[in-house]
């Protein structure tokens, strides 16, 4: 007996967008991981406690802002999404009220871009009969209306790199000599946010220099403050 098979459902592939969307949770979110559980551990050192106090703290932080960073995600990637539907929405509607007026926006916006009259014009006929809705949103808002982030994708990505941006500052005021670990943790700690600060720069396409010493700058500041904090307590 011959059995009709079913024909295999086309995976969607994501986007570039989103793929660079789930990069920036994973790059921020090991880098919030990196800053967060070495400010703890060193302001705990800081106050001269035992390194069993130390490595708790460090964990209680570790579960407390993996957990916290992954609804954080969850819950802005789905903020994002919420806006660009409620745009979409107002551009169908603005579409059914006034066709001309948004073609005649997108036409000028061509123009303004140094695009010639006449094939902005050209362009602009063509990409409203294809689809205006999509058109219109991408000129007005500047993204494309089928191309949402997944929050789950996101909060995901967030859940594993938060964690495993921990592990360096555990082990490294664990693992080093009790002489060297507040230090050796501050150097390892110092070169991990210049490695971050410089992929989340590459990721959002600004100056990577400057986003390498912002993040250095901010990191350092909240080491050394949350140190003093320990320090000051145990006096």
């Amino acid at each position: 007996m011959n059995v009709k098979e079913e024909p295999m459902q086309q995976v969607k592939k994501i986007s570039l967008a989103q793929k660079i969307n789930i990069l920036r949770a994973s790059v921020m979110g090991a880098n919030d991981g990196i800053l967060s559980v070495a400010a703890i551990v060193i302001g705990v050192a800081g106050a001269r406690t035992s390194s069993f106090a130390i490595l708790i703290s460090g964990l209680a932080g570790m579960l407390a802002g993996t957990v916290s960073m992954a609804m954080g995600e969850y819950v802005s990637v789905n903020s994002q999404k919420d806006t660009q539907k409620a745009a979409i929405q107002t551009q169908a509607a603005a579409l059914k009220a006034n066709y001309a007026a948004e073609y005649q926006f997108v036409e000028q916006k061509y123009i303004a871009q140094g695009i010639s009259t006449n094939l902005a014009h050209k362009a602009t006929e063509e990409m409203m009969t294809g689809d205006a809705l999509a058109t219109v949103v991408r000129e007005r808002y500047g993204f494309e209306i089928n191309d949402f982030t997944n929050p789950y994708a996101a909060a995901l990505a967030s859940m594993i790199s938060f964690p495993l941006g921990s592990i360096l500052p555990l082990v490294a005021i664990t693992l080093l000599p009790k002489t060297f670990n507040i230090g050796g943790t501050f150097i390892a700690v110092a070169i991990a946010l210049l490695i971050t600060g410089y992929l989340a720069a590459r990721l959002g396409n600004a100056d990577p220099k400057r986003g390498m010493l912002r993040n250095f700058v901010s990191g350092v500041i909240t080491m050394l403050v949350t140190f003093l904090m320990g320090y000051l307590v145990s006096l």
